[in-house]
């Protein structure tokens, strides 16, 4: 009866303590009480206890400099290769104009990414490979024997009491042909007062054995291929092989590459977009400055009650000036739109050509990861590209095949489908392992004796003698009847590997179309600023001569004021068009995959350590000598996507720096002619600009020198893969 009230507090006891554990707790006696428990959780927003690193240098001393404050300003000229430079320095994170850094920060790409997915514990090449890695294993359980034998021929003897104590130790291990090693250790030691025990109570019979054995699997899960595949112990659907981890590291360096290209681009995009804003603010001061000048001068006709200074010319010169000056304020300060990024358009970015000082250097400043400062404004120092820029459409299309990233990252996946294919087959096969087992036991009286007596008087004495052996050697077979499940897993790996398979060539297609795209619009470029650099000319001389007659009293005052902003529209108009010129030979590069080098831009992985390099030369050495597996694992990569240079012949010339005046650009009219057909000598590009002005003249003077500039494209080396992406592309650019 006591045992059963016992019995029933103790249960009482568990039962208070559970509900205890699940109740809510109740909120400070200071803070209202809300009528449900719900209200608690859904109406405070509590502050996370994160430990951040403080980064003081990248918020702003002094606020940043606005439309209404352009006093004392110092200009940081930076050329092209200096400002990508600084924002591959100074950015960790990848970020692009869009503001993904903030509304989507799980999608943006940093510098640590490919590294996280190499080291990532359960699906990085590390975390496959210790699959493989050898296990310790160890039990000790204690045991209390109190129990009745059904035997009757012992009759009360059959009472057994006593203590049952049991040690196992086991390490195994997996190798690549997936046959898994293991060494085991069993100790225990029994004391009861079984009247059979040839030990009498209480006396303790120690046993102790060493086994050995090895498990091979012969159809499924068996051979190096799909092991390195697959992984031990894996299911249909599942892979996580060195293999496969390792391509997924291979897809991880090709994203960041994307990434890095990306971000290179738009720091060119916004060089160009401050360079731009810069010429249009100059060719805007000027107009205003032009319209100021006029509107003095017929303010002095109309205080003088000359012919010429009526009140509505009066006004109409005032007019002009103030829409010089606001059109002088928009180009300053400018509008935060979106500018010239990325997949605004085209992939590569189109230009967008917005105004705005103070907002293009701020969104520069961004990219480069520089804080903005009241005292100093970025003026970039590089100077569009002038000259024809002729690319050969069979190099580069094969170019932009064989080396775009997108690409690229597309055929690691088909490789992944592919050895997932393999893998896959295996589970069509019978589960058939060899199991091989050795065993030398010993028993005694103690377990260890340091002085050894008759047979049997310690464990380990008995196990050295070797008079106890036993080995087990034998077949296993198990299967699924109908193999369902491997089936589909196979179906469903044909069909992901002919998808991606499809997905490459509509890759490859829209690439071929984007790098068309981009040749069209370079060659419309150049065009456009050989027609934009004569209307500038021309709007000039326009200007010029209508002030001249209208000082004679030749021709009207708005045909003036009409040229005068002819004038700054067609100086904006031209300069835009070098820009877009720029951005033109920048998307071409961009669409054929050669972005990075063409700004000097390399990848590099860091070494590993020492006693890596140490290790795997032991291995590889020591694997030649006494065994090599039949089985290979299959290829995966046909080596590293380099590039060599080789210079070209030189073609063409260019001549000194354009004439200025004021910085403003070239004075004298001289058309650039159409390019000049490919030559025959076997360059796949040149570079060449037009060396006579409309009238005739050599331009630079006779006696000049002008330099030669030699174009520098980029060879591969052959090797099976460039090989048939070249095929892939002639295959291509042949279909209607």
């Amino acid at each position: 009866m006591m045992a059963r009230l016992q019995c029933r507090l103790f249960l009482l006891w568990i039962a208070l303590i559970a509900v205890s554990g699940c109740r809510q707790q109740r909120p400070a006696a200071d803070a209202p009480y809300p009528e449900s428990a719900m209200g608690v959780a859904l109406t405070r927003i509590e502050y996370p206890d994160a430990e951040v690193p403080s980064h003081d240098t990248m918020f702003p001393v002094e606020a940043p400099r606005t439309l209404r404050d352009m006093s004392d300003v110092q200009y940081w000229n930076l050329s092209l290769e200096e400002t990508v430079r600084l924002a591959l320095v100074n950015s960790p994170v990848l970020r692009d104009l869009g503001g993904a850094v903030v509304r989507a920060p799980d999608t943006t790409q940093t510098s640590m990414d490919p590294a996280i997915v190499e080291t990532n514990p359960r699906f990085g090449v590390e975390g496959a490979l210790s699959a493989f890695d050898a296990t310790l294993l160890s039990r000790l359980n204690s045991e209390r024997l109190d129990r009745r034998n059904n035997n009757r021929f012992l009759g009360q003897l059959g009472f057994v009491q006593g203590d049952n104590n049991v040690w196992d130790t086991e390490i195994a291990k997996r190798s690549a042909m997936g046959t898994r090693f293991a060494l085991r250790q069993h100790i225990d030691s029994l004391r009861d007062n079984n009247p059979g025990n040839q030990f009498v109570y209480p006396d303790d019979a120690w046993t102790v054995w060493y086994e050995a054995e090895a498990r091979q699997p012969l159809l499924q899960g068996g051979g190096l291929r799909f092991n390195r595949i697959a992984g031990p112990g894996a299911v249909p659907g599942v892979n996580n092989g060195v293999l496969i981890a390792r391509i997924r590291t291979d897809i991880s360096l090709a994203e960041f590459e994307i990434a890095l290209r990306d971000f290179t681009s738009n720091v060119e995009n916004a060089y160009w977009d401050l360079y731009y804003s810069y010429r249009d603010l100059d060719a805007k001061v000027k107009a205003r400055d032009t319209a100021l000048e006029t509107w003095r001068r017929i303010q002095a006709l109309s205080e003088a009650g000359r012919r010429g200074g009526e009140a509505e010319k009066e006004a109409q010169a005032r007019e002009q000036y103030y829409r010089f000056e606001s059109e002088v304020q928009d180009s300053l300060a400018g509008r935060p739109l979106d500018g010239t990024r990325t997949n605004n358009g085209s992939h590569p970015g189109t230009f967008r050509g917005l105004p705005g000082v103070l907002v293009n250097e701020k969104r520069m400043r961004l990219l480069m990861g520089v804080t903005p400062e009241h005292s100093t404004l970025i003026r970039p120092a590089d100077e569009p590209f002038p000259a024809s820029v002729v690319f050969d459409w069979g190099s580069i299309s094969t170019e932009a095949l064989a080396r775009r990233s997108e690409l690229r990252r597309q055929r690691w996946r088909i490789k992944q489908r592919e050895l997932e294919l393999l893998a896959t087959r295996n589970f069509l096969l019978p589960r058939l392992d060899v199991v091989g087992l050795y065993r030398f036991r010993g028993f005694g009286d103690k377990l260890l004796d340091p002085q050894p007596g008759a047979q049997f008087s310690n464990a380990y004495q008995d196990l050295t003698t070797g008079d106890f052996q036993e080995w087990q050697a034998g077949v296993e077979l198990g299967m699924t009847l109908g193999f369902r499940q491997a089936y589909v897993a196979v179906r469903n790996a044909e069909l992901s590997l002919s998808r991606d398979r499809a997905i490459l060539r509509a890759q490859e297609q829209e690439v071929l179309y984007d790098l068309a795209q981009a040749i069209a619009e370079l060659d419309r470029g150049f065009a456009v600023m050989q027609t934009n650099f004569n209307r500038m000319i021309a709007a000039r001389q326009q200007v010029a001569a209508v002030q001249a007659a209208f000082e004679d009293d030749g021709v009207q005052f708005l045909a003036v004021l009409d040229a005068q902003r002819r004038q700054a529209e067609n100086e904006a108009a031209y300069y835009r068009s070098r820009v877009e010129y720029a951005v033109g030979i920048k998307n071409v590069h961009f669409e054929k995959g050669t972005l990075l080098d063409y700004l000097g831009v390399a990848c590099s992985e860091g070494p590993w350590p020492d006693e890596a390099y140490n290790d795997a030369t032991r291995k590889e050495a020591s694997r030649g000598f006494f065994w090599r597996p039949r089985s290979r694992p299959p290829v995966v990569s046909t080596g590293t996507s380099t590039a060599v240079e080789s210079p070209f012949p030189v073609q063409g010339q260019l001549p000194g720096p354009l004439p200025t005046e004021g910085g403003m650009g070239p004075t004298n009219a001289m058309p650039l002619p159409p390019p000049r057909p490919l030559p025959d000598d076997g360059s796949t590009a040149f570079i060449q600009f037009s060396t006579n002005d409309p009238a005739g003249q050599q331009f630079p003077p006779p006696g000049t020198a002008a330099s030669e500039v030699a174009y520098r494209t980029r060879e591969f080396q052959i090797d099976p893969q460039v090989q048939r992406a070249a095929n892939e592309a002639a295959a291509i650019l042949a279909q209607p």
